[in-house]
């Protein structure tokens, strides 16, 4: 508190002259050095040893962190946390491959193959990458709308011997004595899967080398975490059929998510108890069990896997009672063992999956350096945000030559991998090596595995995603508009899938910004009393408004948007109606004119000539008498505000220096920056009568020169 009131009581004295922009140039000496775009280009292409190694090594940046790696220090708590993290690829690969409508075994594949490109070329230390929820529903609506199951429905064998014994009876059957063809349907669309996910390596690894890193600014906070809860919504309702065991039809496009919740309510009578049973002691069974991990978190080493004894469990339950064919229950089917050759994607359909592929390049980036740059906040480094999109597109973009599907980073097995001491890429390495080991040797054990466990497993890891519902409450107490982008951001997600709902909530979302710049404050200024600190005279009771100067300020930029509501701002602050002024003065000027013009006609017709004497060639210094008292003298714009200016807005500036000049009132402008300065210039702003004399740096610059130009006593500024 002591140290607090002798800052208060701190002051400081300076005393210069007022300077408009021409003398600031000139005292500042500023530079008129400026590098050309050839200039530009050429220091970008310049090629040196030095350079080609940096750029090689930030590049590939395992050549850069891995000689220097802390071996001894380091390596038993990333093997600790790979195998951890490997452990929870299993269930996590299984379960998700199911969300994106491929057999669960190229879920597995996906946490392998990404995972050791991601370890060569990521440059964040603690993220783990692999399957994800959002991006595995994403896929899905892809797959399901390319290849759904109306085009793998083949007649049955009890219908083709009866088409065999008599055909005239089965041609009313035929259509109802159909069965899925479940083979043929997987593999085309793992084909879907493997090139959209190349397609989307592919746009992340392009923007990647065109350094456009920044289109993450694009996702705010609140609409990354809108747009993850409302795709979690998806990915709950796509597994429902695999909670209550039934085949509902697949709807696509907008309102397709009502659409498939109306069907499921229609289908519920149709419920596998078996199912259902398996579902609820799954779901019930795993958030016991991470409630425990939750409760012994600081005495165990590492967390207890529940979601690896879940399956392990439910695999051998299943195996033992042979739920399959005395319940009906679905299982998992045939895990083939080993590691398959690469396949080249499918080019022809890629035309039909651009706008899918871009969505999911996009979305996988956001979430990808979102945590990445919050972990790398917390431990001290730097994650570059271009190398991140090359690191993301070379795995999708090679994992879609071994039929993977995209790949982001997961929050649960990320915040594991941090909490059992992971230090390094090195714990996503030992994590992919583990896959390799249960791809090889014991995938095939969990044929049995009913897919409801899996869907119960996806339930429980969206539990955190529904906690995001509390950001609303929060975001209504800080920011509304966070709060309405938010909530479109879900609404829209819901309504119009994934990949439309991303489109429309980033223009939603655009759309506010250029909103709130069209409804800025604006504001008259006022000094407070001794200092050169000016603030709205709404806002403040003490301020002083100087005499016969109004200064006028607006919170936001000045372009074509808003130019406009700016001007009529103006006229209505400073209580002066310019276009019915210069209406007035017009009437009269003509009023005078045709005076003129009677008199002068008048002395023609007189027939004697009358002496007419000399007149003063001097013009009147003072034209008008009695000028309105109730204008001000000068206006002062503050334009500190203001960062960039457009056509329109310079040409706003130029209109408002005219109209207000034409009547009798000087416009001053004050705390333009460089970069707005350079904007007029370069519109043909200033001219031979309009110089930079009416550029300050600062407001009180521009009131002390007002005070000195029409005050007739002398004035000694404002001094601290």
């Amino acid at each position: 508190m002591r140290d607090l009131v002798k800052r208060r009581r701190l002051v400081y004295n300076i005393q210069r002259e007022v300077m408009d922009e021409l003398r600031v140039d000139e005292v500042a000496d500023k530079s008129a050095a400026k590098t050309s775009l050839s200039d530009n280009i050429k220091e970008s292409v310049r090629c040196s040893g030095p350079r080609v190694k940096s750029c090689f090594l930030s590049c590939v940046p395992l050549l850069s962190w891995m000689p220097r790696y802390p071996f001894r220090e380091n390596i038993f708590a990333d093997l600790v946390s790979g195998i951890s993290v490997g452990i929870m690829h299993l269930p996590q690969g299984m379960a998700y491959a199911l969300l994106a409508a491929v057999p669960p075994v190229f879920g597995l594949y996906s946490s392998f193959y990404p995972v050791l490109i991601y370890f060569i070329f990521g440059s964040s230390n603690h993220i783990s990458v692999g399957t994800y929820s959002v991006m595995s529903v994403m896929i899905g609506g892809v797959t399901e709308r390319l290849a759904p199951d109306s085009d793998f429905m083949i007649l049955n064998n009890d219908t083709i011997d009866t088409i065999n014994e008599t055909i005239n009876d089965t041609i009313n059957d035929t259509f109802n004595d159909t069965i899925l063809d479940t083979a043929i349907r997987d593999i085309e669309r793992v084909k879907i899967a493997a090139a959209v996910t190349f397609l989307s390596g592919i746009f992340q690894l392009l923007l990647g080398l065109v350094q456009f890193g920044f289109v993450v600014t694009y996702l705010s906070e609140p609409l990354v975490r809108g747009y993850t809860t409302a795709a979690s919504i998806h990915v709950i309702v796509s597994q429902l059929k695999y909670i209550f065991g039934i085949n509902p039809h697949r709807y696509s496009g907008p309102l397709s998510l009502i659409y498939t919740m109306l069907e499921v309510c229609s289908l519920l009578d149709q419920t596998n108890i078996g199912t259902l049973v398996v579902s609820i002691v799954t779901i019930v069974g795993l958030i016991l069990a991470k409630e425990v991990n939750s409760f012994l978190v600081q005495k165990l080493p590492v967390p207890i896997p529940v979601e690896l004894l879940a399956i392990i469990i439910a695999t051998l339950v299943s195996w033992q009672v042979d739920l399959k064919t005395v319940y009906g229950v679905q299982t998992v089917g045939e895990i083939p063992s080993g590691l398959q050759a690469p396949v080249m994607p499918e080019f022809s359909i890629m035309r039909s999956i651009i706008g899918d592929a871009f969505a999911m390049a996009v979305v996988g980036y956001g979430i990808d350096i979102s945590l990445g740059r919050i972990f790398a906040l917390k431990y001290g480094y730097k994650v570059d945000s271009n190398q991140e999109l090359v690191a993301l597109g070379l795995s999708n973009m090679i994992g879609g030559f071994f039929q993977c599907f995209a790949i982001s980073c997961s929050m649960s097995r990320s915040m594991v991998q941090i909490s059992t001491g992971g230090k390094s890429q090195v714990a996503g390495a030992v994590s992919a090596m583990v896959i390799l080991f249960i791809l090889l040797k014991i995938g095939e054990l969990f044929q049995d595995l009913p897919k409801a466990v899996l869907a119960g497993i996806i339930y429980v890891n969206l539990h955190g995603m529904m906690k995001q519902f509390g950001d609303i409450p929060a975001l209504w107490r800080k920011n509304k508009v966070d709060m309405l982008v938010w909530l479109m951001t879900l609404i829209l997600t819901i309504l119009l899938n994934p990949d439309l709902g991303l489109a429309a909530s980033i223009a939603f979302s655009m759309f506010t910004v250029i909103f709130r710049t069209q409804l800025p404050k604006y504001s008259l200024l006022g000094q407070v009393p001794g200092t050169d600190i000016y603030r709205p005279i709404e806002d403040y009771n003490q301020v002083i408004q100087i005499p016969g100067v109004l200064i006028f300020r607006s919170s936001a930029t000045l372009y074509f948007a808003n130019a406009e509501l700016y001007t009529e701002h103006l006229y209505d602050k400073t209580g002066v109606d310019v276009p019915k002024l210069l209406s007035h003065k017009k009437k009269l000027e003509a009023k005078r004119q045709r005076k003129d013009k009677k008199e002068a006609q008048k002395e023609k017709d007189e027939v004697a000539v009358v002496a007419v004497p000399e007149l003063d060639p001097t013009p009147d210094p003072n034209p008008d008498p009695n000028p309105d008292p109730t204008l001000p003298k000068v206006i002062i714009l503050d334009l500190s505000p203001v960062n960039f200016l457009d056509t329109v807005g310079v040409k706003t500036l130029q209109n408002i220096h005219r109209d207000y000049g034409d009547a009798g009132v000087d416009v001053l402008l004050s705390g333009c920056q460089t970069c707005v300065i350079e904007i007029l210039e370069k519109g043909d702003f200033f001219s031979d009568k309009l110089t930079k004399m009416i550029l300050f740096s600062s407001v009180h610059d521009a009131v002390l020169h007002c005070q000195a130009k029409y005050s007739s006593k002398s004035t000694n500024g404002t001094h601290f």
